[in-house]
C-alpha cells in the first residue's frame, strides 16, 4: 500500500476532487486551468510520480515561460490542493502531500498598482451612457452601482429589488452574498438609488433581478444578465478599465474622501474584515458610509 501511494500519479478524477472542494466559481475555472496546464505538462515529462522535486521542477518551468508571479502562485496553489486531496483521500502518501505543500510561491518584485480611476475619470464614466435610451439608463445604474459600491460585476449582476433596504435613514444593498459565500450589507449613495429608480421605472420593473438583458430593439429582453455582460458594459464606454477597476476606484476614491480603511473593507467584504472586526470591534458605519465619500454624482 505504502508503495502505491508513493508512485502515485496525478489523474483527471483527482482534479476534480479539488473543484469540488472549491465555493467559488471562479476560483473553480482557474484551479481547473491550472491543473489541467499542470497535467499536460505531467504528461509531458512521461507521466512521473506526483512529489515535492516534481513540483519544483515545475515551478522552474513556469518562471522559464516568463509568467507573472501571481500567475505562477495560482498553479501553485492548485497544485499544492490536488496533493492535499490526493492525500486525504488515500492517494498520495502523507508525507510527501505535506513535502508538496511546502513548495514556496514567488515573490512579487514591488507592488502592483493596479487600475484605478480619477474622481474626474470615473464622473466622466458615469455621464458617458446616453440617458435618453433605456440601454443607457441601465448601463448608468450598473456603473453607478460598481463606482458607488464597488460590487463585484457577479453581484452586480445577481443585485435583485429585494436587496434595496431602509437602514438607519438610508438606502442600503441588504445581505449580499459575496466571494466565499460572506453575507454583507453594502450602504448606497443616493445618487446611486436615484439611478437604479430611473432605470426600474423606464424598464417597467419592480421585481426579481435588477440589471436585464435589452434588445437591439430597445426594449428588455429577458430577467437577467450574465457577469460578462457586466463587464462587457463596461468595456462599452471605458475599453482599458474592466469592472473590477471600478471596485478598486471606490476603494481609492473614498478613502481619498477621508472614509476610514475599516468601512472600506466592511463595504468591499474582503475576507480579512471579519479579523478586522475581531481586533478593531469595528461596527459598520450606515450614517457616515465609504460611498458617500466618493464626490460622484449622477
Amino acid at each position: 500500500m505504502t508503495q502505491a501511494l508513493t508512485t502515485y500519479m496525478p489523474t483527471r478524477p483527482v482534479v476534480d476532487l479539488v473543484l469540488n472542494a472549491l465555493t467559488s466559481i471562479h476560483s473553480r475555472r482557474a484551479y481547473e486551468r491550472a491543473l489541467t496546464d499542470f497535467l499536460d505538462w505531467h504528461a509531458q515529462q512521461g507521466r512521473p510520480p506526483l512529489s515535492k522535486a516534481l513540483v519544483q521542477a515545475y515551478k522552474v518551468k513556469l518562471q522559464d515561460d516568463g509568467l507573472a508571479p501571481s500567475t505562477i502562485n495560482l498553479h501553485l496553489s492548485a497544485i499544492r490542493k490536488l496533493a492535499r486531496e490526493a492525500g486525504d483521500n488515500g492517494l498520495l502518501d502523507p508525507v510527501l502531500a505535506q513535502g508538496i505543500e511546502r513548495v514556496k510561491g514567488v515573490k512579487s518584485a514591488g507592488v502592483r498598482s493596479g487600475n484605478w480611476l480619477t474622481r474626474e475619470q470615473a464622473q466622466q464614466l458615469l455621464d458617458a451612457p446616453d440617458v435618453g435610451t433605456l440601454k443607457g439608463l441601465r448601463d448608468r445604474a450598473i456603473l453607478a452601482v460598481l463606482l458607488g459600491c464597488g460590487l463585484r460585476r457577479a453581484e452586480c449582476a445577481k443585485l435583485t429589488f429585494d436587496h434595496l433596504q431602509q437602514r438607519e435613514g438610508r438606502w442600503v444593498m441588504c445581505d449580499l452574498v459575496g466571494k466565499g459565500n460572506r453575507v454583507r450589507t453594502v450602504p448606497m449613495p443616493s445618487w446611486c438609488k436615484a439611478a437604479i429608480d430611473e432605470w426600474a421605472q423606464a424598464a417597467r420593473i419592480e421585481g426579481g433581478r435588477i440589471f436585464r438583458a435589452i434588445h437591439k430593439g430597445g426594449y428588455v429582453n429577458g430577467a437577467s444578465m450574465t457577469s460578462q455582460a457586466i463587464a462587457d458594459v463596461v468595456h462599452t464606454y471605458a475599453v482599458d478599465v474592466a469592472a473590477h477597476d471600478l471596485r478598486r476606484s471606490f476603494a481609492k476614491l473614498a478613502h481619498k474622501g477621508g472614509a476610514g480603511l475599516d468601512q472600506i473593507q466592511l463595504s468591499l467584504g474582503h475576507a480579512s474584515i471579519r479579523t478586522t472586526e475581531k481586533y478593531l470591534g469595528v461596527e459598520q458605519d450606515l450614517v457616515d458610509a465609504p460611498c458617500d465619500r466618493l464626490g460622484l454624482r449622477v
